[in-house]
């Protein structure tokens, strides 16, 4: 049987492979390149390898192998394929390139997260895995920095119920047991414009915004006052204004103006529900100006996240890890996961203040402990008959 590539090689070709995922058409990319990498690589490993394509959305796939007897349970280790842009002006080196330097090794995606699946690999091999005696599956997601679509899909229609799951987001190999959710969202005011010097024949959206934005800061304070976690470094649900426009001269009444913004709620608190309070702090403006104020998803959302089921998952981690599981700020595909009903934890190499950076790296310390770490999993769930 054909050898897989050793595991420098298999960074190499994995950061060489681009699979940017945007939602701007000129950097969206297809993670095909990325799931044949692996499809090959597992495969020779004797994985059974399925290649899910997303619906409609053509170039874009997800890849689940398994090995191990036909079984209910057994350990599912996820991840994404797909990388956030980068920052030519920000890099310092060719970030398909896979580079090392100070015991570290630079690219885009060694740390957030294709590395993830070359370390996978790295366990896979140290583990006899002839004497599974329950399944071992690999998830290889698309889309994650943008929709999530890939877990998603696999979430809706997944057909296997694995009683584990760990997803190698960069944590520092710290366990991960709850985080946030997010939605991001737009806010138009459609006025009516006209001449500067008569502003009562047209209707300010500038100025209907203002009121939108003083409703919305009344709503971060409410936010924050009213629901929190102190798990959380910053323990209640956010709100940010990140983007706005309007206008198209001084001496116009402003027809239009858009606010875009950034939500993030806490375990518990769905999408809707949050969407539902912004509503209802919009209403006094809504109610004033009606047909004025529109909300639109500036792209799909994702819930948060929270540990559930037996803490079997949770105390093998803190045993093995050292460290108690923490919530953290960001968001991941955990949601989607948790749907097959397993235990779930997020739990991987390298830093999340890594991720999304230029010149972004995995400390090369990562390289040895986490196919230990993993190889610890595989056979305490997959080999003991847990």
């Amino acid at each position: 049987m054909k050898k897989i590539p050793e595991l420098k090689q298999r960074f190499q070709q994995l950061i060489a492979t681009p699979s940017i995922s945007a939602l701007d058409d000129k950097w969206d990319q297809s993670n095909l390149p990325v799931i044949e990498l692996l499809h090959g690589w597992f495969s020779q490993l004797g994985f059974q390898c399925e290649v899910l394509p997303l619906p409609d959305q053509p170039g874009k796939a997800n890849l689940l192998a398994r090995i191990g007897p036909n079984l209910p349970g057994g350990l599912l280790l996820a991840g994404h394929t797909d990388t956030v842009p980068f920052d030519e002006g920000r890099w310092s080196r060719d970030p398909f390139t896979l580079e090392e330097k100070d015991n570290r090794w630079y690219g885009l995606g060694t740390c957030d997260m294709k590395g993830f699946f070359a370390l996978v690999l790295e366990a896979a091999v140290s583990v006899d895995l002839s004497k599974l005696t329950r399944p071992l599956y690999i998830l290889a997601t698309a889309d994650e920095e943008t929709t999530m679509a890939g877990a998603k899909a696999f979430a809706a229609g997944a057909g296997i119920s694995p009683d584990y799951a760990l997803i190698g987001e960069p944590t520092g190999l710290k366990p991960v047991h709850m985080h946030k959710g997010h939605a991001a969202l737009g806010i138009r005011v459609t006025g009516r414009s006209g001449h500067s010097s008569d502003p009562d024949k047209g209707l300010n959206a500038i100025e209907v915004m203002n009121l939108v934005i003083s409703q919305l800061i009344q709503l971060k304070q409410t936010l924050a006052q009213s629901f929190r976690q102190e798990e959380f470094s910053v323990p209640y649900p956010t709100l940010n204004l990140g983007h706005i426009h309007g206008g198209d001269a001084v001496n116009r009444i402003c027809g239009c103006c858009s606010l875009n913004l950034d939500l993030r709620p806490l375990p518990g608190m769905s999408l809707e529900q949050l969407e539902l309070l912004l509503s209802q702090a919009l209403k006094p403006v809504t109610d004033r100006y009606p047909g004025a104020v529109s909300l639109s998803h500036l792209y799909p959302g994702s819930e948060a996240f929270a540990y559930r089921g037996e803490d079997t998952l949770l105390k093998l981690a803190g045993q093995l890890c050292g460290e108690e599981a923490r919530a953290v700020n960001y968001a991941t595909e955990a949601p989607y996961i948790n749907q097959l009903g397993c235990q779930t934890l997020v739990l991987g190499p390298g830093s999340i203040e890594q991720a999304h950076q230029p010149d972004e790296y995995l400390s090369m310390e990562y390289l040895t402990s986490t196919p230990r770490l993993l190889g610890h999993f595989i056979n305490k769930f997959c080999l003991s008959g847990e």
